[in-house]
């Protein structure tokens, strides 16, 4: 949610974000104008009860025969104070509405779309081979690591089965990663995949893209699609404790998606499917402490995608591109080599205090004054992982090696073709 005193202050800042964003500009009047309404209806509204306040203690002091009508005069100075109670409840929940419809200030991203990302850097060559790749599905199915068509026939499309070391695979890397994040003093949680509207709401992730997410209308609870949001709300209304630096959470979950939207998009596989686990890294720190810490998470997703040895890029998000919550975000992307091309294998966002001022969650300045959090999250494993550790991996008789960190966890350093019947 977007601070009303910075908007007052920069809305020429706040309409040049949304306009990066390619949402509309136009909401920065409005929400101005409303909370302008609101802050006269505040006034008038305390104005009255003052009056009130003084004109019972006029009643309390009169004399008997001047009451009666003194009191006539108190029941219509009442309902006048009911009606401007009423008016600031109308601006103010005017002001949160539109206050909702207004995403992130952008910070440092660049402008456009999808496609205007800046490539901030490349780590590895791409992966070449002297004979002809198979993708992940090939692979897959052919080591006995994924089954698709059983997936399907459960569940329906973008569905599966992890079987025998495909889902040892998975357990490996989302393992390492807590290891991980337990030793860079992240605290390990494992997270509820049902959240309350409220939570869901206070994340961002009830706006544009909210035909995504799975509603269960009988409990009123969202199905998350990452742990970000179940972290998110750990601390909702509460004032935590920075003075020893940033709280830190990695959440190990189930996600889910609907993918609504993509139909026709990467159908094949498990690269966009409804349904994958992750470890989710999510900070809580002061806000001028959250562009270090944005970066501390993306050395954290450096040091997993180099345990897993594959060829990968670190872009910079446009604003376009981005969440209504993430004021900037990075992507890491690892190189798919039967598509030739890079795909999203994780992402760090500064939240600032977008979802902080949503939730309440606040923490005390040296000067004991509460002031609002700054959230960041970022994925350090999940399932779509699978798809470039086999590719990049497989070897000319159909193998896959596995990556030598994962070694202990899988119990074998090559997986080899099986018999699937």
């Amino acid at each position: 949610m977007i601070d009303l005193k910075f908007l007052r202050e920069n809305p020429d800042v706040v309409r040049a974000s949304q306009t990066t964003r390619g949402e509309d500009p136009e909401l920065v009047d409005q929400l101005i104008a409303a909370d302008e309404a609101r802050r006269e209806s505040i006034a008038a509204a305390d104005a009255l009860r003052s009056e009130q306040k003084a004109f019972g203690k006029k009643i309390g002091q009169a004399a008997p025969e001047d009451r009666p009508a003194l009191l006539e005069g108190s029941n219509q100075l009442k309902a006048k104070v009911k009606e401007a109670d009423a008016a600031q409840k109308a601006a103010e929940a005017e002001v949160g509405r539109l206050q909702l419809l207004i995403s992130n200030v952008v910070d440092g991203a660049p402008a456009g779309g999808e496609d205007d990302f800046i490539v901030l850097e490349h780590v590895g060559e791409p992966t070449t081979f002297d004979f002809e790749p198979k993708d992940h599905l090939e692979l897959g199915e052919s080591l006995g690591l994924i089954d698709m068509e059983r997936g399907t026939k459960v569940s329906g499309s973008r569905f599966y089965f992890l079987t025998g070391h495909g889902a040892m695979l998975q357990l490996a890397m989302l393992t390492l990663a807590a290891q991980k994040a337990m030793a860079a003093g992240f605290q390990l949680t494992t997270t509820p995949v049902l959240v309350r509207p409220e939570v869901m709401q206070g994340t961002g992730f009830l706006g544009a893209h909210a035909d995504e997410v799975y509603y269960l209308p009988a409990d009123d609870l969202y199905l998350v699609g990452t742990s970000e949001v179940a972290l998110a709300g750990y601390h909702q209304g509460e004032i935590i404790d920075l003075s020893a630096g940033p709280k830190r959470y990695a959440g190990w979950s189930s996600c889910f998606r609907r993918e609504a939207g993509s139909y026709g998009k990467d159908t094949r596989g498990i690269i966009r499917v409804h349904q994958f686990d992750k470890v989710e890294m999510f900070s809580w720190c002061k806000p001028e402490d959250a562009a270090a810490e944005h970066q501390k998470l993306l050395d954290m997703e450096r040091d997993m995608l180099a345990a897993i040895e594959v060829p990968y890029r670190i872009i910079d998000v446009a604003g376009g591109d981005l969440g209504s919550s993430a004021a900037r975000k990075f992507d890491t992307e690892a190189w798919v080599p039967t598509q030739n091309t890079y795909r999203e294998l994780t992402s760090t966002s500064n939240c600032t205090t977008y979802q902080a001022r949503r939730l309440q969650v606040r923490y005390r300045d040296e000067n004991g004054r509460p002031q609002v959090c700054a959230t960041l999250n970022g994925t350090l494993a999940t399932t779509r992982w699978l798809v470039a550790i086999l590719e990049n991996h497989q070897q000319a008789d159909g193998s896959v090696r596995v990556p030598k960190a994962l070694q202990p966890f899988v119990g074998r350093e090559i997986l080899e073709p099986v018999n699937n019947a």
